[in-house]
């Protein structure tokens, strides 16, 4: 008989073709799990994976059994919150995923409030790019993400709770510095400084302004954080959403700020759900303490 433990291990593999990665993953040794998928292509009568020294291989066969394992994996993951939906609102673990040009600035005044509100809620958060958060909450790895749209959901729920524009931040000895309202056809497009590909929030500003993905710019960073730093050494300038303003501005006062007199919203913010996830209710009163906290804020 073919496991629920199997299935998760052989999932593990499948999703990192590294047997000790997927070993790691799971807290088990590689014996285990390997002995585990061997077990489980014993009683299937035939191989999911070949592997050698060098690498591991999803067979024909081991790609439809591993999809009929999801699909088995994300009915059990609805049927444990299936008893969930029995206890009181937002008082067990939820796992959140939120992009990293949210994160700092939502996480400081929203956890404080959900401590306070809802003081039996756990919560398993990690930071990651939008494609990764997208896949681990398809893949039920993650109940919520937070992101910033448009962006492709492939089939995933979005509950919005944010829509801002963007900001322009130079350095107060640029000669458009000071301006309360900036277009884009005003800024130097090969001085602006952007986040490195990956980060919707590139994508997002380059859309808001109409500059073509293939611009080419002076320097790319990982966050925002850094893209400030550069700002305030005079290398260039940058765009940031309104939430990441106060944070980012607080001690450097030789930055000067202008709204991007662009068509907005520049970007929304949405808890993304699967549509099958049966913490709906819990969904929407994280959607509405969101939404009450950046109120709250004046962002």
């Amino acid at each position: 008989m073919i496991t629920l433990k199997q299935m998760d291990y052989a999932l593990a593999v499948a999703k990192h073709l590294h047997f000790k990665k997927a070993a790691e993953e799971c807290f088990i040794s590689p014996s285990t799990l390997s002995n585990a998928i061997t077990e489980m292509e014993k009683e299937l009568g035939f191989q999911i994976f070949e592997r050698n020294n060098k690498k591991v291989i999803v067979t024909n066969l081991g790609i439809e059994v591993l999809e009929k394992a999801q699909s088995i994996r994300m009915q059990m993951l609805d049927i444990k919150h299936l008893t969930e939906k029995q206890s009181e609102p937002l008082s067990h673990l939820i796992s959140i995923g939120i992009i990293p040009t949210v994160s700092p600035y939502l996480l400081p005044i929203m956890l404080p409030k959900i401590k306070k509100e809802f003081p039996n809620l756990l919560l398993k958060i990690e930071e990651g790019q939008s494609h990764s958060l997208l896949n681990k909450v398809k893949n039920g790895d993650l109940d919520i993400a937070i992101l910033a749209l448009p962006y492709d959901l492939n089939g995933l729920i979005s509950l919005k709770f944010w829509e801002e524009d963007f900001y322009w931040i130079s350095h107060h000895q640029n000669k458009l510095a000071g301006k309360t309202q900036i277009r884009a056809d005003q800024l130097e497009h090969s001085e602006l400084l952007l986040l490195e590909d990956g980060h919707c929030l590139k994508d997002h500003i380059l859309d808001a302004c109409k500059i073509s993905s293939n611009s080419k710019h002076i320097l790319k960073a990982s966050s925002l954080v850094t893209l400030i730093q550069l700002v305030k050494g005079n290398m260039g300038s940058t765009l940031v959403p309104k939430m990441a303003l106060n944070q980012l501005l607080a001690s450097h006062k030789d930055l000067s700020k202008s709204h991007l007199d662009e068509p907005g919203p520049h970007r929304e913010i949405a808890l993304i759900i699967r549509p099958t996830y049966t913490g709906i209710k819990n969904a929407e009163l994280l959607q509405s303490l969101c939404k009450d906290v950046l109120t709250e804020h004046h962002f």
